[in-house]
């Protein structure tokens, strides 16, 4: 049960592109890293911004 197989990666992609089609996949992946990147920069904002102190 540890890591995912050849055969199960395979079968993922083979369910993406029926759910989403070939011509659909590429927007939907750029749709995901703009996501990704804007996750990752709200985290480093967030990171940047010193702790408050409670008194």
């Amino acid at each position: 049960m540890g890591s995912f197989s050849l055969m199960h990666w395979m079968v993922v992609l083979v369910l993406v592109l029926l759910l989403f089609g070939a011509g659909k996949l590429p927007s939907v992946m750029g749709d995901l890293a703009k996501g990704v990147k804007s996750f990752k920069a709200g985290l480093k904002d967030e990171d940047d911004t010193p702790p408050k102190v409670l008194h």
